[in-house]
């Protein structure tokens, strides 16, 4: 990821500049356990010709998460959900809410567009044989996709939504994006070894666009 390595960029501009119609703000868990399934989420996007926006792309502390995720998901037309970690946990068996409030936050800007065409649009992912109909039944007259977790289960399923989203251009086929996702991955854990543990998103996106070209020139 050459481009990355000689010049800082923040979010927003240079390369990381983007039209909010091709901007997808990506809603799951960050925990070690999700980083490969997240990291090919990122990777599909990237790979689809679409921007991700997450809530860590400013880095910021002096503004509270929530804003973060405001500016982000308003800034982009296009939102994905996974309601993976909607289970009790640890001792105490809690569950964690966070990313059905955000779902909340997005189906409620749908609704905020007077013109079809601006409507905010969402994808809900579900891990197989999940109860979310019991605790949120409200989503019932929905239709989530359903996935087993995994990074090969749910490339397809981001990829098949963007491919008949409206703004969508060039679309890959999964196997070939699924092929070049270890390149992704491996660039990825070696700017994890470089910075100590932490990868800055500006890095990972960059480091995904770096990779994806393989995809284009292939073509």
């Amino acid at each position: 990821m050459p481009e990355a390595r000689g010049r800082r960029e923040h979010f927003g501009q240079g390369q990381l500049s983007t039209d909010p119609a091709k901007s997808v703000f990506i809603n799951c868990p960050y925990d070690p356990a999700f980083q490969s399934t997240f990291d090919a989420i990122v990777f599909a996007v990237v790979c689809c010709g679409f921007m991700p926006r997450s809530a860590l792309e400013s880095g910021t502390v002096a503004e509270s998460r929530v804003a973060r995720i405001l500016a982000a998901m308003f800034a982009s037309k296009y939102s994905i959900h996974d309601l993976s970690r909607c289970r009790g946990e640890g001792d105490e068996n809690l569950a964690r809410f966070n990313m059905p409030l955000e779902l909340g936050i997005a189906m409620a800007r749908r609704f905020m567009a007077t013109r079809k065409n601006l409507q905010h649009d969402w994808l809900l992912l579900v891990p197989e044989r999940h109860s979310y109909a019991k605790f949120a039944s409200d989503l019932g007259g929905y239709d989530p996709v359903q996935y087993d977790g995994g990074p090969e289960s749910v490339v397809p399923k981001v990829m098949v939504w963007l491919a008949t989203r409206p703004d969508a251009e060039r679309i890959p086929t999964p196997e070939e994006v699924l092929g070049e996702l270890p390149k992704f991955q491996s660039d990825r854990a070696r700017l994890q070894r470089a910075w100590g543990g932490t990868v800055s998103w500006a890095d990972l996106v960059l480091s995904a666009r770096e990779v994806s070209r393989a995809l284009v020139v292939g073509q």
